[in-house]
């Protein structure tokens, strides 16, 4: 690392409040997301609990961005990597509760994790948790859904801190829902929320569980180095059957590869650079649009800077 680098991320960490959680500087995060991709966070943060989250905002400078990262499952990280402070929830918010026939989840939950809470407690409605590769917090921040349901159909309310550090108690009207897309601001981060079932037979509920885990299986490429799906389906379209119309099953560029047997998922076949991935993307979205007219909006959320910029 070249000095400069280092005087500048040390000028940060110095800037920053302190914490009770991890806060370092220069942190990788290639090795953290799906892809294995990615330039370093000048800076991240893993708060202890939610007071330390709530002291940090506060007190940072306002001029320091803070960047939400999951587990990485639906992120494409530059090769640049992400200036100012990287947020990470840990194991102060991974608590996931039953209460009769509903889930209370922290937002570092993993979507999984809370599926098989409910099928323990006999709560139908949220087995659709299982085919989402993914954490609480991110299946609010853009209304993440599988097999039919999504987000939006379950929830009662979210919790999030602004980025000056208060909490808010969001109803489903108030998270402006889209189709993989919430309207609350980037800046506010995700402490939890309150999910709706239904009563439900527990082996019933494992049954569905098991066809959802068996469908990705056979259709998805989930052992590979990839970030989920590439892109949201249009109004009246499946994104991977307009890709495959413009023949883009199995391209590659570098060593980055639109997924043979899925071709709304690209591939890190090894050695792949973001650039690579993002770049081959693009050219999908090109090829598609001049087949059949329409433009693929991206799914994953790419983030960071490229190289020298």
């Amino acid at each position: 690392m070249m000095a400069a680098e280092l005087v500048r991320q040390d000028g940060l960490i110095a800037r920053l409040p302190a914490v009770r959680g991890r806060l370092s500087a220069a942190a990788g995060l290639a090795e953290i997301t799906w892809f294995r991709v990615g330039g370093p966070a000048e800076a991240m943060f893993r708060p202890a609990d939610r007071d330390d989250l709530v002291a940090f905002l506060k007190n940072k400078p306002r001029d320091v961005k803070v960047t939400v990262l999951g587990v990485g499952s639906n992120t494409l990280v530059r090769d640049g990597g992400i200036d100012g402070v990287v947020l990470r929830l840990g194991r102060g918010f991974v608590e996931i509760e039953a209460e009769d026939d509903e889930i209370i989840a922290g937002a570092g939950a993993l979507d999984v994790n809370v599926a098989q809470t409910a099928q323990m407690h006999g709560i139908a409605g949220l087995e659709f948790l299982r085919g989402i590769p993914g954490t609480v917090g991110g299946g609010l921040r853009m209304n993440a859904g599988a097999y039919g349901t999504e987000f939006k159909d379950v929830l009662l309310w979210a919790e999030a801190l602004d980025g000056q550090g208060n909490l808010h108690r969001l109803t489903p009207a108030e998270m402006k829902f889209g189709y993989r897309h919430c309207g609350v601001p980037e800046d506010w981060v995700f402490l939890g929320c309150r999910l709706k079932g239904r009563a439900g037979d527990k082996a019933e509920i494992q049954k569905r569980m098991d066809e959802i885990q068996a469908a990705r299986e056979g259709s998805q490429p989930i052992r590979s180095r990839t970030g989920g799906s590439t892109f949201a389906n249009p109004e009246g379209h499946k994104a991977w059957q307009l890709i495959d119309a413009a023949g883009c099953r199995g391209l590659i560029l570098g060593d980055a590869q639109v997924s043979e047997q899925h071709c709304n998922f690209l591939i890190n076949r090894g050695s792949a650079t973001a650039a690579d991935l993002e770049t081959l993307g693009e050219t999908v979205r090109e090829r598609v649009k001049a087949q059949s007219g329409v433009e693929l909006r991206w799914e994953i959320k790419r983030i960071g800077k490229g190289i020298g910029a």
